[in-house]
């Protein structure tokens, strides 16, 4: 026992002594802030081995000597450390460690050491030997192309003057890393070279050296544990984690981290919508195959698969349990899917969800949250708790951002008025109509309800960012003897005709911000073709309601000229049109009503392209339209959901019934059509379907005929339908004519021989689009298409089965200044008569086209 009791205090003594020797340490001369910082260890002077390290004593500061400086002030360094002359400090303690660390702090030194030179009494003597760290000066990169490194400058961020630490260089090579990690280049390295720089006092420039290496791509990918699906199937899952494929060029294999982290989660959706709720990735390994392959090796642990057992709800009293359960559409043996329990519970974008059905009667404060309340075996039961809360109503309306257009032309679109009850599908439908306007970034519309629980309503903040809506329309060249050709258009999509005489209010070079319309074009190819028009459009006559009146007048020319300049024909045409539409309520208020007033006056003068004898004559048309349209999409320039239908019928006056002696078999043509009469059945469709992957589908079909009041005197020369081509009507220069695209055909094509044009069309498409860029500023699809139509000369002869086929690839840009562009490729397959077959063709459009 005594020799245990010796051994305790023999071991007690060493612990004492080398405490003892570590404080001893702690009170020499040199304090490093770093473990790798270099210490250097001098011979203690008598002064201080006088330090007692069991007993810390206070010392005035007598004197700092600062070395090893040449461009840093050595005052400023003296203050940053937080010592001064005349300070009192204890030693050891921590006033010294602290000044290290205080100018370690700084970044613009390399070394910092602290050596206590001498003690007299009670003053202590210091030395700051420090060493300066320099400052970046310029850096190259080098091992990749040109454009590589303008985007890997911009990514580093590296600033000229400023100090190069460790952090800074390991920073460079971490991003550089990164960046080709993500292009498939894991076995990049990266070497950032030093290099004093000869010029500029204490700075250093940067070499730094790329070596990308081979890209690596994803030879096999296996996986463990795999029982309830097929590799193929759960591999589909991982969309940017793919095997390489031989012969597939189109397939991205690859390997990327963060995409491999995104696909991981979504397996894990996958696993949890098809019931297996316990569903992980135990363990996920690379190994490589050669140089230039990786293996991926996925452990899965699946779980069992559970099924929904009993659904209660609780808390809910408006609607009963029934009601709230159809909605849910969850029957007891369904398997046990988090997704779909979460879309309809909360905000489904196709079908009618229990958060919508509170929300859309003003329970803006309603809550659900589903609990598994037992789960035995493969069965769960879920109780729904409920927090209905009381109904809000609409307190205020907040508009930000809308600097150029006006408050009221934003808020009489507005589904969400001050004083209703809240509805959510008000503020859906209000970001529709917002974004239809076309005045604002229909990606950055932001709706916020702030709601106010104390007195029960709520108030709604639009945020809004104006983009510019105005087109200008302008081209020209020199046509030879035919003169000048060129069009030049400019529309005003934001117009204000009250601030005409009110300069100060206009917010540019001409009165904007109400919602008016004005457009102004001038088109011509030299003295062969001219065209004027001009419209104006306001939307809401009156302010008070949205009914839209609209004035349209134009004159066109069109001459037959030979090369030598002489004028042999020609054909002119002025129109007039006033139409005045209405939004209705019924079957939804999604349609509107527009009834129009058309004139138009056709001159003939030895025109022969017509059924005028000799060319020569007048016929005027006084007309009705009526068109009933619904429009449901969601954004005007790319429609990712909706429809739009119109239904259009026009009808001038039976001018035969008043006429009941005249034999049309044998008057002139002139007199025959000096009085226009005809009816015109229109329909033209749209229907936009989300497909998954940011594709759309767009499917049309389009319909038109024209009859006569008179069998004896027949359909007119004019409003005829014209088939083939780009559908652009100033760029055929064919007047008094229906002109419908129809791509991989010539222009105007497919039109009954001997005749100026049909008398019934049909023609169907369907094409899938991909955004490229939804940057306002220029908004960018691409498109394929397959599309087929036909025109004849009587009812007599359509087949709806008889179509012209065509099929093809294209794309769409918007730009604000010039509206929608469009460059389409498309192949004709079926013969024309008199034609041959369509064949490859490129078509240029301009504008939206309807049909």
């Amino acid at each position: 026992m005594k020799k245990i009791v010796i051994m305790k205090k023999v071991i007690i003594l060493c612990v004492f002594f080398c405490v003892v020797m570590l404080q001893y340490a702690h009170a020499q001369r040199l304090f490093p802030n770093r473990k790798n910082t270099p210490a250097k260890v001098e011979e203690k002077t008598e002064e201080e081995n006088q330090i007692n390290p069991a007993q810390p004593k206070d010392y005035n500061v007598a004197n700092i000597r600062v070395s090893g400086t040449k461009f840093l002030d050595a005052g400023a360094l003296v203050s940053l450390s937080g010592l001064r002359l005349g300070m009192k400090i204890k030693i050891p303690g921590e006033a010294l460690p602290n000044a290290i660390k205080k100018l370690w702090k700084q970044g613009i030194l390399g070394d910092v050491q602290i050596v206590i030179e001498k003690i007299e009494n009670e003053n202590v003597f210091l030395h700051y030997i420090l060493t300066e760290r320099p400052k970046l000066s310029r850096f190259i990169i080098t091992g990749t192309r040109k454009g590589e490194v303008s985007t890997l400058t911009e990514k580093l961020g590296l600033i000229r003057g400023k100090i190069v630490t460790p952090t800074m260089l390991k920073n460079t090579q971490s991003i550089i890393q990164k960046h080709y990690a993500e292009k498939g280049f894991l076995n990049a390295k990266i070497a950032v070279m030093q290099k004093v720089d000869t010029i500029l006092a204490n700075s250093v420039a940067l070499n730094i050296q790329v070596n990308k290496g081979a890209k690596v791509k994803i030879k096999q990918i296996e996986f463990e544990d795999l029982t309830a699906f097929s590799k193929k199937r759960v591999s589909r899952k991982l969309k940017g984690t793919k095997e390489k494929q031989r012969g597939n060029i189109f397939r991205n294999s690859k390997f990327i981290k963060s995409k491999f982290e995104e696909d991981k989660e979504n397996l894990i959706k996958f696993y949890n919508g098809e019931g297996y709720r316990d569903a992980r990735v135990v363990s996920d390994s690379l190994y490589k195959i050669g140089t230039k392959y990786v293996g991926l090796k996925i452990k899965m642990d699946e779980g069992r698969k559970y099924y929904y057992r009993n659904i209660t709800w609780k808390g809910n009293y408006v609607h009963d349990d029934k009601t709230l359960s159809t909605i849910l559409r969850i029957q007891k043996g369904d398997v046990y899917d988090v997704q779909t329990l979460e879309k309809r519970l909360n905000f489904s974008q196709s079908d009618l969800d229990i958060t919508s059905l509170y929300m859309d009667d003003g329970y803006l404060f309603f809550s659900i949250n589903p609990v598994e309340v037992a789960i035995e075996g493969d069965s769960i039961d879920v109780e729904m708790q409920v927090y209905e809360g009381a109904q809000a109503n609409v307190n205020q309306i907040m508009l930000n951002g809308n600097t150029k257009t006006s408050d009221h032309v934003v808020r009489r679109e507005l589904r969400t008025l001050p004083g209703e009850k809240f509805r959510r599908s008000d503020i859906i439908r209000s970001n529709r109509e917002i974004s239809t306007l076309n005045y604002f970034d229909a990606e950055k519309i932001g709706i916020n309800p702030i709601p106010n629980m104390q007195d029960g309503t709520v108030d709604v903040d639009y945020s809004l960012v104006e983009k510019p809506s105005d087109q200008v329309e302008l081209s020209g060249g020199w046509g030879g003897v035919f003169g000048f050709v060129g069009t030049l258009g400019v529309v005003f999509n934001n117009f204000s005709a009250k601030k005409i005489f009110k300069p100060k209010q206009w917010g540019g070079i001409l009165p904007s911000g109400d919602g008016q319309r004005l457009a102004v074009r001038f088109q011509a190819n030299g003295r062969r073709f001219q065209t004027y028009s001009l419209t104006f459009t306001e939307p809401w006559l009156g302010g008070k309601k949205p009914n839209n009146l609209s004035l349209n007048v134009s004159h066109s020319v069109q001459r037959t000229i030979d090369f030598n300049g002489n004028v042999l024909g020609g054909l002119q045409v002025t129109s007039a049109t006033l139409s005045l539409g209405r939004r209705l309520q019924w079957p939804d208020n999604y349609f509107t009503l527009t009834n129009s007033l058309i004139f138009q006056r056709y001159n003939l003068n030895n025109y022969g392209g017509f059924l005028f004898d000799r060319g020569t004559g007048v016929a005027n048309s006084v007309a009705f339209n009526t068109t009933i349209s619904r429009n449901s999409v969601d954004n005007p320039m790319f429609p990712k959901s909706g429809s739009t239908i119109n239904f259009s019928a026009t009808f001038t006056p039976p001018y035969s019934s008043f006429n009941k002696g005249a034999n049309y078999e044998t008057m002139n043509t002139a007199d025959k059509f000096r009085w226009i009469e005809y009816h015109k059945w229109m329909l033209d469709n749209t229907w936009y379907t989300p497909l998954p992957g940011k594709f759309v589908l767009s499917t049309r079909a389009h319909f038109g005929y024209i009859g006569a009041y008179n069998d004896q005197l027949g359909v007119g020369p004019f409003e005829r339908f014209v088939l083939g081509g780009d559908g652009l009507t100033g760029q055929n220069f064919l007047l008094g004519l229906d002109i419908i695209g129809l791509r991989g055909y010539e222009n105007n094509s497919v039109t009954p021989q001997g005749l100026s044009g049909g008398v019934l069309y049909n023609k169907f498409v369907l094409d899938v689009r991909y955004p490229i860029s939804n940057n306002p500023a220029a908004t960018i699809f691409a498109l394929t298409f397959i599309e087929a139509g036909n025109n004849v000369a009587s009812y007599a002869e359509y087949s709806p089965f008889d179509l012209k086929r065509s099929a093809g690839v294209g794309a769409r840009i918007f730009m604000p200044a010039f509206g929608m562009l469009g460059l389409d490729w498309g192949y004709g397959f079926d013969e024309i008569p008199g034609r041959g077959r369509g064949g490859s063709r490129f078509h240029f459009t301009i504008g939206q086209q309807i049909r």
